[in-house]
């Protein structure tokens, strides 16, 4: 069975899509020894000889899923030009270039994805897919049910109103509250600038879901693969994402083409002559 070219290298892992398109673009894929510039060709994984840079396609890595428990105080990003330690500390032992997907304030803690799949770690952070982040707070004094209200409801802040969250109460006591909140955007600080506005400044701040995964038991500053299951509801959850926009955008209605009054008065002439 043939298949876009781009697709069978994206597949392979050793890029997304677009970066595929851009190396075919630019001479640096060969097929049977051939070099293929066209965006279009269909070549036959099972047979075809794909190269690119000189090297065969299969000896490209294949996907690789991590989940962390960032500690706080780690920058989630993989180098810091301040010298503080980031989360590519942690990953000992891992040979594969990895990228964070979406990150976690430097004070905070808690899951956090890095993989080598481009093109699911776009999908999951593109504002319009709204993958739930899901968080474990404690805050300053006792939340109130109107506050909870508040915050279900959508929040005011200084660019725009959030959008409806999920909250569930913990524990409170005299001083704090602990609540799990989830969120489906991720604006900057989100959910330390909401529980700002409703009066209950963050005192920490963990994540402990995104969208299939969980937490769970994992220490501070450890790491372990995604299982099978996982990372397949990962792929699922994406590929029904972009099916979910696709099928939207179809049914978009085309303008409907404006006809002018003196046209449509002489169409409507001719008819009656």
């Amino acid at each position: 069975m043939e298949v876009r070219l781009q697709k069978i290298i994206a597949g392979s892992g050793l890029a997304s899509r677009r970066k595929a398109e851009e190396w075919i673009a630019a001479g640096r894929v060969t097929v049977n020894g051939k070099v293929v510039t066209e965006l279009g060709t269909k070549v036959d994984p099972e047979r075809a000889h794909i190269k690119v840079d000189g090297k065969h396609l299969s000896s490209a890595q294949p996907y690789v899923y991590l989940l962390l428990n960032k500690p706080k105080n780690v920058m989630s990003t993989l180098n810091d030009p301040g010298g503080r330690p980031t989360v590519k500390d942690y990953l000992r032992g891992i040979s594969v270039r990895v990228f964070p997907v979406g990150r976690l304030d430097f004070d905070s803690e808690g899951l956090m994805l890095l993989t080598n799949h481009g093109d699911l770690a776009q999908t999951l952070l593109h504002p319009r897919y709204h993958v739930p982040k899901t968080y474990l707070i404690k805050v300053k004094q006792v939340v109130t049910d109107d506050h909870i209200r508040q915050l279900e409801q959508g929040v005011q802040l200084e660019d725009g109103m959030t959008g409806p969250a999920v909250v569930k109460k913990v524990k409170k006591a005299k001083l704090n509250s602990w609540l799990e909140i989830t969120i489906r955007e991720g604006r900057q600080h989100q959910v330390k600038r909401m529980m700002e506005a409703v009066g209950h400044p963050v005192l920490k701040l963990t994540r402990i879901k995104m969208g299939p995964l969980s937490l769970g038991d994992l220490g501070a500053g450890e790491f372990r693969y995604l299982t099978d299951r996982e990372a397949n509801a990962l792929r699922e959850l994406a590929e029904h994402k972009l099916a979910t926009e696709e099928a939207a955008e179809k049914q978009v209605p085309r303008p409907k083409k404006r006809i002018s009054r003196v046209g449509w008065a002489r169409s409507k002439k001719a008819k009656v002559v």
